[in-house]
C-alpha cells in the first residue's frame, strides 16, 4: 500500500497553519485580537511541524515547499496590511516582501539546480553564516519567531499601545517596547535574506559556467 504524502502529520500541521493564516488575514482590518492571536499561533506551529517530521520520519519535498510557501506569503501579507496601516513606510515594506520572497526563492531553486538533496544542507567552509541559519535550531527559532515578532508587533501597535511597561524614568507599551526589542532581529533576517540571494546568484552562474563549458567541449568533438 503505498504512502499518502499528503496525510502525513507535518503536512496536516501545515493546512492548520494556512487555515489560520486565512483567518487571520480575514480580520486583520477590523479584529486585530482574533488576527495576531491566528497569525502567532500559525508561527508557533511552524516550530512543531519539523519536529514531527524528525520524529516520524515524514520529511518530504512537499512538505518542505508547503512550509516554505506558508512562510512567505504570511509574512508578505502582513507586511501589505503594514503598507495600508503605515503609507509613509511602503516602500521599506515592499523591499522587505521582495528580498524575502525572491532571496528565498532564488535560493532554494539554486539548491535544486546543484542537485543538493536540502536546502539546509550547508557546507561550514562554504558560509558559516548560512550554516549557522540552517544547523543551529535554536537560532533559527529565533531569528523566524523574533522576525515575525517585530512585524506583529507593529500590526496591533496601529490599534493599542498594550499594557504600560515601567522601569526607573522609563515608560512604554508593551508592544512599543516588544517592537524596538524585536528591530534588530528583523534587520538582521532581512539581512540573511540578501545573504541567500547573494549565494543563489553565484551557484547558479557556476551552472551556468559548467554547462557552457561541457556545451562548448561537445561542439568541437561534432
Amino acid at each position: 500500500m503505498s504512502e499518502n504524502v499528503f496525510l502525513f502529520v507535518p503536512n496536516i500541521i501545515g493546512y492548520a497553519r494556512i487555515i489560520l493564516n486565512i483567518i487571520s488575514f480575514w480580520y486583520m482590518p477590523t479584529d486585530y485580537v482574533l488576527a495576531i492571536f491566528c497569525y502567532l499561533t500559525s508561527v508557533l506551529l511552524d516550530e512543531f511541524d519539523g519536529l514531527a517530521a524528525r520524529v516520524l520520519n515524514q520529511s518530504t519535498k512537499f512538505g518542505v515547499m508547503l512550509d516554505q510557501l506558508t512562510d512567505r506569503a504570511a509574512t508578505m501579507c502582513l507586511l501589505v496590511v503594514l503598507s495600508h496601516f503605515y503609507p509613509k513606510w511602503m516602500f521599506l515594506f515592499q523591499m522587505l516582501m521582495t528580498v524575502d520572497i525572491v532571496g528565498h526563492w532564488l535560493y532554494v531553486h539554486s539548491c535544486n539546480m546543484i542537485g543538493m538533496l536540502s536546502h539546509k544542507k550547508i557546507d561550514a567552509s562554504s558560509n558559516p553564516v548560512m550554516h549557522l541559519y540552517y544547523t543551529s535550531r535554536p537560532f533559527l527559532s529565533f531569528m523566524c519567531i523574533g522576525n515575525e515578532l517585530c512585524y506583529s508587533s507593529l500590526y496591533v501597535l496601529n490599534f493599542t499601545e498594550g499594557p504600560s511597561i515601567s522601569f526607573l524614568f522609563f515608560s512604554t507599551g508593551l508592544w512599543r517596547l516588544l517592537f524596538y526589542i524585536c528591530i534588530p532581529v528583523a534587520v538582521v533576517k532581512s539581512a540573511i535574506s540578501i545573504l541567500h540571494l547573494i549565494i543563489a546568484s553565484r551557484n547558479i552562474a557556476i551552472v551556468d559556467v559548467a554547462e557552457r563549458s561541457k556545451a562548448r567541449e561537445e561542439q568541437k568533438h561534432n
